[in-house]
């Protein structure tokens, strides 16, 4: 689900490294965000809205809305769309508000 060729844009990746999301190993590239790495490895639904409890994903891909917010590394609340991915991260979908634990 990664993006390999584009006939304007260059990708540039840095090497291959491995995080955690929900417990599992998966495999990234260094300066990717946490979310288009999660979307690569087919994870499509990055949490759920408040209320309705509908699924939210990879939205604006800029940090303006809320769609990816995240549990990285214990912190709630972390924009996984410009969040930079790194080595051993551990990733987690968030329930409700986020708080810190």
């Amino acid at each position: 689900m990664r993006i390999e060729e584009h006939p304007i844009l260059k990708f540039k990746r840095g090497k291959k490294i491995k995080f955690k999301f929900e417990g599992k190993t998966m495999e990234g590239y260094e300066g990717e965000t946490v979310a288009a790495a999660l979307h690569a490895n087919g994870i499509l639904v990055l949490g759920e809205s408040l209320e309705k409890h509908r699924p939210r994903g990879f939205y604006c891909a800029i940090g303006n809305c809320s769609s990816c917010l995240m549990e990285v590394d214990g912190i709630p609340n972390v924009k996984t769309c410009v969040t930079k991915l790194e080595e051993g991260m551990e990733v987690n979908k968030q329930k409700g508000k986020g708080e810190l634990k």
